[in-house]
């Protein structure tokens, strides 16, 4: 084989591997991408209330709004508030999520276990919040401990699903081939099922990350003296529209934060991972 040709046919295997060419962004790109939408949707917003085309009474523009967040930021009420709806959730999520864990991991590996336990899980599982809430209160009161349970509750159920279904759907060539290596059944779990299952058991924790507010919301409107929700419907009873509107973009932006950190866990958790890893 000529030099030409030994170069031709190098050539042809190089341009074959590289990428196709096309516009890529960076992650900062991407970032920045992402929240191009919400910042058009204020800039409207801002511009829609200052020309008079959105009554202030309605929805007051971004500014009002940001004002707002100011005066109740400098006088301490929206940190209190704040900080004490961040506690329920967090011991929420915590209890919850032990708990979802603990009988997913049970279930997932026992078929017996699914058999005693999975049904009344899910029948508890098909009862909406305001359905339960009644009793809730008969049971533990409008204190702390009604509010904690709800979001526990809540929060419970999508990582009870996916924990269970993330082991079962573990390849068993994965766990032949473990076996084969000779790794006793606690190695198995450690290096083979768990870690298998964690993208599924990852997903059930975004999931929970969003029922813990919605369950909260739920829970900070019967009696609470304290908390975002108490200040909502404090700001309703004076049809303070712009307090309204600043918790629902809290909510919001604590929806994103918890979000954002969830999938910097995955990044961080799954990097043996193709889907994960580099974060692309």
């Amino acid at each position: 084989m000529s030099v030409t040709t030994e170069f031709t046919a190098t050539e042809s295997r190089t341009y074959s591997s590289a990428p196709a060419p096309g516009f890529r962004l960076g992650s900062s790109g991407l970032i920045a991408l992402s929240w191009l939408v919400p910042v058009l949707l204020l800039v409207t917003w801002e511009a829609l209330a200052r020309l008079g085309w959105i009554e202030p009474h309605l929805l007051p523009a971004p500014s009002k709004v940001a004002l707002t967040a100011y005066k109740l930021t400098v006088s301490g009420t929206l940190l209190h508030d704040l900080a004490v709806s961040l506690l329920r959730a967090a011991i929420g999520f915590a209890i919850g999520g032990g708990i979802g864990f603990a009988l997913g991991t049970l279930v997932g590996f026992s078929r017996i276990a699914e058999a005693f336990i999975d049904r009344s899980v899910q029948m508890v599982r098909a009862i909406p919040f305001l359905a339960v809430l009644p009793l809730v209160i008969v049971w533990l009161g409008v204190g702390e401990g009604q509010k904690i349970f709800l979001v526990a509750l809540g929060v419970a159920f999508p990582i009870y699903v996916n924990t269970t279904l993330g082991i079962r759907q573990v390849d068993p060539k994965l766990v032949e081939l473990g076996r084969v290596q000779g790794l006793n059944t606690w190695e198995l779990i450690a290096r083979i099922i768990l870690p298998g299952a964690l993208p599924s058991i990852l997903t059930g924790v975004r999931f929970s990350l969003a029922t813990a507010w919605l369950a909260l919301v739920v829970a900070e409107t019967i009696g609470a003296q304290a908390g975002l929700g108490f200040l909502a419907l404090d700001a309703r009873e004076f049809l303070r529209t712009d307090v309204i509107v600043l918790t629902v973009i809290i909510y919001a932006l604590i929806g994103v934060a918890a979000d954002s950190l969830a999938r910097l866990l995955e990044r961080r958790l799954l990097t043996w991972h193709p889907n994960y890893g580099d974060g692309r």
